[in-house]
Order: structure tokens, then C-alpha cells, then sequence
């Protein structure tokens, strides 16, 4: 009998299903766990429907209770390519202006890849539920072009700009295996309780000017 290639992934995923029912959310993996940075699986069908159903389910549940705008399967220690997207976080009208912050309806995405919409740039603080604490300055592609497939098997394309292009590029980089600190200016590093104190503000200016960048 010829083996299946996709039973460890389906056990895995099924054990984490049975236990989030007993209500036993997955830890988030952190930095330094290989699944972060190992490029993940291609989705070819290795779950049945309604199993991919459920583990959607609960990567969005997974990212609602960090709370966070986004979460990728191998944030879960899941080898797949897969990743939920959603903001609906309300914040100060100023800083949603500058940068360029709208509502991200929920959307999941398989397969995803991204390509930049020409050539302007955009610096924000950026963080990560998988570096829990710090944050730092990342230069991201203004707009991009997403092709990805949704998980009923249709192959989508939209475009996005702002802060969703953001998180699109953040959640398909941890597809690849990159965390953000790869393409973060490393000298804006900053705890999360520093920031608070010291460069919280709509841009980056503060942060610049005190953090030498």
C-alpha cells in the first residue's frame, strides 16, 4: 500500500482541531521555531474540505484572541499555505490617515503571492504575534497585487494599498518562512513597553530622530 504523503499533516491538524474543541486554543509559535522559518507546503488539497473549514476557524480564532490583524498556519507550527486576514480595529483618526489605515474585511488566503504596484515605499512600526513584545520601523511596497486562491479552489487576484497592503505582505512573507525583522530597519527595534513610552505616534519621526535611523 502506498504511504500518504499528507497523513502527518492531517493528523496534526486533526489533533489540534480535538483540542481546540475541549477548549484548548494552540499556542502561537515564537521566534526560533523552525516552522517560522521553513517555507511552508503548497495547498494541494492535503485536508479534506470540512477540515480546512475548521482550521480556518480556529486561525481566526487563534488571531482574534492575541489579538492581532492576521495569522499564517506556520504561526501555528503548520507547513501549509494558509493565512487569515482581517482589521476592524478602531484607532485614532490621524494616525489611520497617515497611514493609509481602512477596514480589512475577513478573507482567508491559499497559495498566496504578492507583487509590488509600482515603486513608492511606506515606513511604519510593525510587529508580530510570533515576536511577541517588540516592534520595529519595516519599508513595505505601498500597493501590491495579490494572486491567491481562495478555499473554495477559485483563483483570486485583488489589490490592495495602505495598511491592508501591509498586512498582505506580512502574512504571504511568513509563507516564504521570513518574519519582518528580515526586512526591518533593525536600529527602530523597540519593546513594546518603549514604544508606548517613547515613539508612539502616528509616523515615525520621534522614533528617527531619538533612534538614529
Amino acid at each position: 500500500m502506498a504511504e500518504n504523503p499528507s497523513a502527518p499533516l492531517q493528523d496534526q491538524v486533526a489533533a489540534m482541531l480535538a483540542a481546540a474543541a475541549d477548549g484548548v486554543l494552540p499556542a502561537i509559535v515564537q521566534a526560533g521555531h523552525p516552522a517560522l522559518r521553513t517555507p511552508a507546503a503548497r495547498w494541494t488539497c492535503q485536508l479534506e474540505p470540512a477540515q480546512l473549514t475548521e482550521l480556518i476557524d480556529l486561525l481566526r480564532r487563534c488571531m482574534h484572541a492575541a489579538p492581532g490583524v492576521g495569522l499564517a498556519a506556520p504561526q501555528l507550527g503548520i507547513s501549509l499555505q494558509l493565512a487569515v486576514l482581517e482589521d476592524r480595529h478602531l484607532i485614532e483618526p490621524e494616525a489611520a490617515t497617515l497611514r493609509e489605515r481602512t477596514e480589512l474585511e475577513f478573507f482567508a488566503v491559499l497559495n498566496p503571492r504578492y507583487e509590488a504596484l509600482g515603486p513608492e515605499m511606506a515606513e511604519f512600526y510593525e510587529g508580530c504575534l510570533s515576536v511577541d513584545g517588540w516592534q520595529a520601523v519595516v519599508p513595505r511596497h505601498r500597493a501590491v497585487g495579490l494572486h491567491f486562491e481562495s478555499p473554495d479552489g477559485v483563483a483570486q487576484y485583488r489589490e490592495f494599498s495602505g495598511w491592508p497592503a501591509r498586512i498582505v505582505q506580512h502574512e504571504t512573507d511568513h509563507l516564504a518562512g521570513e518574519l519582518y525583522l528580515d526586512k526591518a530597519i533593525l536600529r527602530s527595534l523597540a519593546s513594546n513597553a518603549e514604544y508606548a513610552a517613547r515613539w508612539a505616534e502616528p509616523g515615525i519621526g520621534l522614533a528617527q530622530r531619538g533612534l538614529g535611523f
